[in-house]
């Protein structure tokens, strides 16, 4: 987990927060690892810190865009559709709390609620973050399938019909659109995988429901 500390105290430093939020941190390491996760995890938030460490320089205000991945997932019940906007609003308590400037905290809030993927980014650091949480979507074919499955037993509880035809219009949603990725960068290294990766999974979930 040196990832995950090292990138706690870069983020904390560069948002000027007060004390070492070493309580806020355990909170959303521990949010992280609830045991309904099976993907969004803190597996997933090592991943989206890492892709951060590679593209910061493509950022406008990197300690936002950092803390933004660090909330981005912090609320996560299956059964809400407000997930995003609650972990919004739990990052602009905590850092109101530690004295972060209000443009800071207003920053972080609108990159938390852009990955709810409902809109295409439209900031350049909207543009990073939205990039950096979809990047499963272009990773090795055995990568992907692995993330697949484990949207699945998040969902477990969901009937097969109902999660094979949902997942379906999901995954459908994003090849559709123009670009998936919408920075240069993780465009070139990532949008041909990911297309194949989304073709193909739409391709099984149409042979799973006609044996059906």
């Amino acid at each position: 987990m040196k990832t995950l500390h090292d990138s706690w105290q870069r983020m904390w430093s560069g948002l000027g927060a007060k004390g070492d939020g070493t309580n806020l941190c355990a909170s959303l390491m521990g949010r992280y690892a609830e045991p309904h996760r099976k993907y969004h995890t803190l597996q997933h938030l090592q991943a989206c810190i890492t892709w951060f460490e590679k593209t910061a320089h493509l950022a406008l205000h990197s300690a936002e865009v950092e803390a933004a991945l660090w909330f981005h997932d912090a609320i996560y019940d299956l059964e809400r559709h407000d997930n995003e906007a609650q972990s919004a609003e739990w990052a602009r308590v905590e850092l109101t709390a530690v004295g972060v400037n209000e443009s800071a905290i207003l920053r972080v809030a609108q990159l938390v609620l852009a990955t709810k993927h409902t809109v295409l980014p439209g900031l350049p650091d909207e543009k990073l973050v939205v990039d950096i949480d979809l990047a499963i979507l272009g990773a090795p074919q055995h990568q992907f399938a692995e993330y697949e499955r484990q949207i699945r037993e998040e969902y477990a509880f969901v009937p097969e019909v109902i999660f094979l035809q949902k997942r379906c219009e999901i995954l459908q949603s994003f090849l559709a659109r123009e670009f998936i990725y919408t920075t240069e960068l993780l465009h070139t290294l990532l949008e041909a995988r990911a297309r194949h990766n989304l073709f193909d999974a739409v391709q099984a979930i149409h042979c799973i429901v006609m044996k059906s």
